[in-house]
């Protein structure tokens, strides 16, 4: 990580396309990135929960982090997740980032085991940054209670930040639940803290936010970004409302199998529907569906 600079703005947990064996589609997987950029997002959030990471191995997120680097996408545009189970996946996932001179690290905690205590998972994350040693990492923590069930609490956040503030410098906070957020903002002033949802971009920025980590901005990017940009316009209500609803209907379906029909639509692309085991495809009603519903909404892809 070659510069010190946070994050701000629309970041893009990226999809993962995969090949008809399901090996990651690394050529897809690059131009969806540019894409994106292109769209307006302010950085990647390759190898998150809309990446399918955890169905990812450490060798496949490695090279196609290499692979994004080596086409010419800037590493401090890239948000790779590295939190894994394993202490020794995670530091390697963690330094290699560093390596590449990615701008953050985006960690969730270790998630296997539920009914562990704060102490526990402060040295998870202690052992992680002590081991990459490394005054360039930066690591944005990842909260998501819905999937991992274990949590980054307010008490441990100020005590990780308090040991590392130069390195522990954001939360993405997926809870979906406003009043966490809100308190997370009210509590640490100096944490980048972005929601993972656009429906709550707006109430964000006012609340001192850095802007939002979503999965949709890899079909919307260009409206999430216009309201991020127009946060302190008059139409920013507007925008918000517009974003939001767009969301509300694809929360109605799997988000993941949903974001990719929809992209394998517009592109006239199916490969694009591929997803690892456990996950599948929409059934023919849900595609018939989702699509009824993006035409009422007049939705398109941009080109």
């Amino acid at each position: 990580m070659t510069n010190t600079k946070s994050f701000t703005g629309v970041l893009s947990p990226v999809l993962t396309p995969f090949a008809p064996d399901l090996s990651p589609d690394t050529e897809r997987f690059v131009s969806h990135c540019r894409w994106l950029l292109e769209q307006g997002v302010s950085g990647l959030a390759v190898f998150g929960t809309t990446s399918e990471a955890n169905s990812l191995s450490v060798g496949e997120r490695m090279q196609l982090l290499d692979a994004l680097v080596a086409e010419g996408i800037s590493p401090d545009l890239l948000m790779p997740g590295t939190g894994c189970c394993s202490l020794t996946d995670t530091v390697q996932l963690t330094s290699h980032a560093v390596q590449n001179g990615c701008g953050g690290v985006l960690l969730l905690p270790p998630f296997y085991y539920k009914a562990v205590n704060e102490d526990g998972l402060f040295a998870h994350i202690a052992e992680v940054i002590e081991r990459v040693d490394d005054d360039r990492l930066r690591i944005y923590l990842y909260h998501f209670p819905a999937i991992a069930v274990v949590c980054y609490s307010l008490d441990l956040i100020e005590r990780l930040i308090k040991v590392y503030p130069s390195i522990v410098i954001g939360l993405k906070d997926s809870s979906g639940d406003w009043s966490n957020t809100e308190s997370v903002l009210k509590q640490f002033p100096g944490l980048d803290v972005f929601p993972g949802s656009e429906v709550f971009l707006l109430p964000a920025m006012r609340a001192g936010g850095a802007g939002c980590i979503t999965a949709t901005a890899n079909v919307n990017a260009a409206a999430i970004r216009n309201l991020y940009d127009r946060w302190q316009t008059p139409e920013a209500e507007m925008l918000q409302g517009d974003v939001s609803s767009l969301r509300k209907m694809i929360d109605g379906y799997p988000m993941i199998p949903a974001l990719k029909q929809i992209i394998a639509h517009f592109r006239s692309d199916p490969s694009w529907c591929a997803l690892r085991p456990p996950l599948v495809a929409l059934s023919d009603a849900q595609v018939q569906s989702l699509l009824a519903d993006l035409e009422q909404k007049k939705f398109a892809l941009a080109a």
